[in-house]
Formats: C-alpha cells, sequence, structure tokens
C-alpha cells in the first residue's frame, strides 16, 4: 500500500511541475472517404505514367473547378473541363501579354511577347470550338487543336530562352501546356 501511495505522490507531483506546459496530443483526425477527391483515381489513371504532367496537377487543376465534384469517373466531363480551364488560362495569359507589352519598348522581351501574343491570339480564337469538339468527343479534331494549343505554349516559351531573355509568362505557358495534354489525356480515356 506504502508503495502504491509513494507511486501516486509521485504522479502528481510529476503533474503540477509540468504544470501548463505540458500540452495534450491533439486527436487523430480519421479522413473519410468523402474528403478523398473523387478524381483522384481518374488523375491517377491518366497523370500516373504521363511525361507531360502529374498526377498532383490533375487533381489541382480539375479541383479547382467545382463541376468536378459532380463528375464521377465521367473522363469525357473531366475533359471538357480541362478544356474549359485552358480556354480560361489562354485569355488571361493573352491579357497578360498584352498589358506586359503597352509597358514594354523594343527590346527582346517586346519581340518575344508579340510572338507570343500571336501564339496566344490563335488559341483564344480556336479554344472555343476546341472545347465544342472536346464535349461532342470528336476525338481526332479536339486532339488535334488541343496540341496546337499545347504547341503554342511550349513555342511561346522556348523563344524566350532564343532570345536568352527571362519569360515573364514561363508559369502561363506551363499550365497551358499541361492543361491542354491533361484535356486530351483525358479524352482519349472517354467512352
Amino acid at each position: 500500500m506504502a508503495a502504491a501511495a509513494t507511486a501516486i505522490a509521485i504522479l502528481l507531483c510529476a503533474l503540477l511541475f509540468a504544470g501548463p506546459h505540458q500540452t495534450l496530443a491533439e486527436p487523430t483526425e480519421v479522413v473519410t472517404t468523402s474528403e478523398v477527391p473523387s478524381i483522384l483515381p481518374a488523375c491517377k489513371t491518366v497523370g500516373g505514367g504521363s511525361v507531360f504532367f502529374d498526377v498532383q496537377f490533375c487533381v489541382e487543376a480539375l479541383g479547382s473547378d467545382d463541376r468536378s465534384a459532380d463528375a464521377g469517373m465521367n473522363y469525357g466531363a473531366y475533359s471538357a473541363i480541362a478544356a474549359d480551364l485552358l480556354t480560361a488560362n489562354a485569355t488571361t495569359t493573352a491579357a497578360k501579354i498584352d498589358a506586359l507589352l503597352l509597358r514594354r519598348g523594343n527590346d527582346a522581351t517586346a519581340r518575344c511577347l508579340r510572338s507570343c501574343q500571336g501564339l496566344y491570339g490563335g488559341v483564344v480564337t480556336r479554344q472555343p470550338g476546341c472545347a465544342a469538339a472536346v464535349r461532342g468527343r470528336r476525338k481526332g479534331e479536339a486532339t488535334s487543336c488541343l496540341e496546337r494549343a499545347a504547341s503554342a505554349a511550349m513555342e511561346c516559351e522556348e523563344g524566350f530562352g532564343k532570345s536568352k531573355v527571362a519569360s515573364p509568362v514561363t508559369m502561363e505557358n506551363d499550365d497551358a501546356f499541361k492543361l491542354a495534354k491533361l484535356a486530351a489525356a483525358l479524352l482519349t480515356m472517354a467512352h
């Protein structure tokens, strides 16, 4: 009995000396299946072996559009969402390029931006038809259009490299390229 009383006394002393500095462990958070993105299986299928984009890019891109939550495993719907994201990207990139050109003279960066302006102008012009081809699952037409968009983004970025100047639209070009490749990959899986 004396040993038990001593053990309790030691425990109480330890608790008293620890005082408010002791923190209690946070409760463990349990992730339910409803918190796992519904797009993850589709993204693993198309992004798992892709050399153009990864699973994370796919999840982040499709997850940025609320329509993805209701698409289930509908690759055609996901492809249409990616095509719409590409349209938005191309439109905002074209506007950014226009704004950058307003502040530039005629240096190498301005020349590259003018080239990009033409490339993105073409993408923006073609994109409504491209998105319609994706929605209509006209795979040949849609894939060709998406590949042209990817090539335009790559050509824009490569122009800066050839001119040995920093690109102010690297992130936008990268996203446009990946979105075009994502839309094409998802369309390939659509039935």
